[in-house]
């Protein structure tokens, strides 16, 4: 039997969806009586520009939104990986989206709702929740959309955007204030910090090994420069990605600039379906007798790199990340890194 505040929410979300129909386009505002966007559209929440005052927090979220957060008893998170930096800022959940148990393996409990998914969270199923916070994903447009329905609903809610280690280390640092859990921002953040700095001063003075990073799917591949997780980790390692020279390979393969690289290392991620994404490339790449004659490819150094490490954001594992990567570039010293 629903209860009255169910009741409302259902009301509320079915009027809501109309206003979200017509109210897509640039993020208004975020929050409880939070103002329009900052002067930095693009400037990531970070705790050096979090501010607090009598028990909130004020700062400016991932797509320039003015948040005021005053309570986070009850959140809801909309992209698992963000949902697993909830819990280990020591918070808890009332919600989350499918991704939280199909892709990062949470055990939420049946008390936690599943409120749709990353790509489609549902808007009723969020204000059902009666959250008083929602984390939620910059780089998803129809997250960005839903911005001005949770505004008129009350809902105080903010955008993050993680791409790199040190976007992992802010969001959980901002985190760890909102829960009071210093402890948990040093065991999950500072300590896998130590470990990378570690692996980044070990590697810095090696000779660079040129690489290729592809990202494969079921319809098709394209290479990747240093604007996304992986490539901004092979690069923090000082590994040579070669399209840095050849940019038009972020568009389309060209077998001919490849093999005039020979790049040392072929890096593979893959979206979606891995089976499907690897029987693209191998129908429609590695065929390809040119493909073949790649020292990489004869070297066994074309490598497709694991999901949990490099496709989802590895969070506290980020240390792993980088070793994993590291041990593959520079052999030589493996067995000093920890």
């Amino acid at each position: 039997m629903k209860t009255g505040r169910q009741i409302g929410a259902a009301v509320l979300a079915a009027a809501l969806s109309a206003a979200l129909l017509t109210g897509c386009g640039a993020a208004q505002s975020a929050g409880s009586g939070s103002s329009t966007a900052a002067s930095a559209a693009s400037q990531q929440a970070q705790p050096g520009s979090t501010s607090q005052g009598e028990g909130a927090y004020t700062f400016t979220d991932a797509v320039g939104n003015t948040v005021t957060v005053e309570s986070t008893d009850r959140v809801v998170a909309t992209y698992g990986s963000y949902a697993e930096t909830w819990t280990l800022a020591g918070g808890t959940l009332v919600g989350a989206t499918q991704d939280a148990i199909e892709e990062r393996g949470m055990d939420l409990g049946e008390e936690v709702a599943i409120i749709g998914t990353v790509k489609e969270p549902n808007l009723e199923e969020i204000i059902a929740a009666n959250p008083d916070f929602v984390i939620m994903n910059a780089d998803t447009s129809s997250q960005v959309d839903m911005d001005r329905a949770l505004t008129q609903a009350g809902i105080t809610h903010a955008y993050y955007r993680v791409d790199s280690f040190e976007d992992y280390l802010d969001m959980l640092a901002q985190l760890c204030q909102f829960t009071g859990r210093q402890d948990l921002y040093e065991q999950n953040g500072l300590a896998v910090k130590e470990q990378i700095d570690g692996i980044r001063q070990l590697v810095q003075d090696e000779e660079s090994p040129t690489v290729l990073l592809l990202r494969a799917y079921s319809t098709g591949v394209k290479a990747k420069g240093a604007d996304n997780m992986v490539g901004y980790m092979l690069e923090d390692l000082g590994a040579d990605n070669m399209v840095a020279r050849h940019e038009a390979l972020l568009e389309d393969i060209n077998l001919e600039e490849i093999i005039a690289e020979d790049p040392d290392y072929i890096f593979i991620t893959t979206m979606g379906s891995e089976q499907q994404a690897m029987d693209y490339m191998a129908q429609n790449v590695e065929n390809n007798p040119a493909w073949q004659q790649l020292t990489a490819v004869q070297s066994d150094r074309c490598l497709t790199l694991p999901k949990d490490l490099f496709h989802y954001k590895p969070n506290a594992r980020w240390g792993e990340s980088y070793a994993y990567l590291a041990k593959i570039l520079y052999p030589e010293l493996a067995g000093q890194i920890g």
